[in-house]
């Protein structure tokens, strides 16, 4: 894996050659998620970039969607989400490149109903308010879930809400179902005794990427391959350390540490490049989204790739 890791970041170097002046900072968009707050909370990255002559500025963002719009406005370089959020920025006109990204993680979301709901399958969403950040991850997963039911997406009652709200409207029943990832997950199983309806094993992969804005990738190849060097490295590390990490992680994210254990037990840790297997998939998703009109244009996964000429 690290060869081939290693390969793919000399690959980057090499295409992005032309490496003009930069600024001095590199700022980061981060969630609540993921092995991006692990390498937060060692600090390690900070170390390894200022030979480099780069400060770090880490930034919060509630969910992929916003990150990507962050870094859309140039308020962030880097960033991570899952596979939807950069489909729907890229028909938006983002200027972003996939830059790598971590192997599946199906289990680390989830259709989720009350503790005492009489609901039973998906199937029975039919008609109902279903709670989900709209342009996440999940909504992919809410698609294929409605699909292997045999139901269609103008069957249900989507809402659309950041995490926090639709926590709010789960618990006071204001919506019969939520559509959400870790550590919300975690904390909606620990916390509230929310049942999973159905999570994204055998239905979808749940890859997480690494992206950056394009202009900062083409002018910061050392600095980009820095990053994922040191997020290769962490990986391994809390693959190995999971205790570890949820002792790291669990006052970063402000969660008990039940709660972080369940979400750290179910990532998945390996930083590679994105394949041709990865890019079909994200391409066949993409393709979805545009068939049920939730994007506004087709798009070609291939065109945000490093490696595209």
């Amino acid at each position: 894996m690290k060869r081939i890791l290693t390969a793919a970041l000399a690959g980057l170097a090499l295409t992005f050659a032309a490496h003009a002046a930069h600024a001095e900072e590199l700022r980061i968009g981060f969630q609540k998620y993921g092995t991006l707050t692990v390498l937060k909370a060692r600090g390690t990255l900070e170390t390894r970039l200022k030979p480099l002559g780069f400060t770090v500025r880490w930034v919060e963002f509630p969910a992929g969607p916003q990150l990507l719009e962050g870094l859309n406005v140039g308020a962030i370089d880097f960033g991570t989400t899952g596979e939807a959020p950069p489909i729907f920025a890229q028909a938006a006109g983002a200027k972003l490149v996939y830059v790598g990204n971590e192997p599946p993680a199906p289990a680390s979301e989830a259709i989720v109903v009350p503790k005492g709901s009489p609901l039973k399958s998906v199937k029975e969403l039919k008609g109902k308010k279903v709670a989900l950040n709209k342009g996440s991850n999940v909504h992919f997963l809410l698609v294929k879930a409605l699909e292997e039911a045999g139901l269609k997406w103008t069957d249900i009652q989507p809402v659309y809400l950041p995490p926090a709200d639709a926590r709010a409207a789960f618990e006071r029943g204001s919506v019969e179902a939520w559509v959400i990832w870790d550590p919300f997950l975690a904390a909606a199983e620990k916390q509230l005794n929310a049942r999973v309806l159905r999570d994204g094993k055998g239905l979808v992969a749940n890859h997480q990427f690494f992206l950056a804005e394009r202009g900062f990738a083409e002018r910061n190849p050392k600095v980009l391959s820095a990053v994922l060097d040191e997020l290769d490295k962490t990986d391994e590390w809390a693959a190995a350390n999971q205790a570890d990490v949820v002792k790291e992680i669990a006052p970063l994210l402000g969660l008990p540490v039940d709660i972080v254990q369940l979400a750290v037990a179910r990532y998945s840790y390996g930083v590679q490049p994105v394949n041709a297997k990865v890019a079909d998939a994200q391409q066949q998703i993409a393709d979805v989204f545009h068939d049920l009109k939730l994007i506004p244009k087709p798009i070609k996964v291939k065109d945000a790739l490093v490696t595209a000429k």
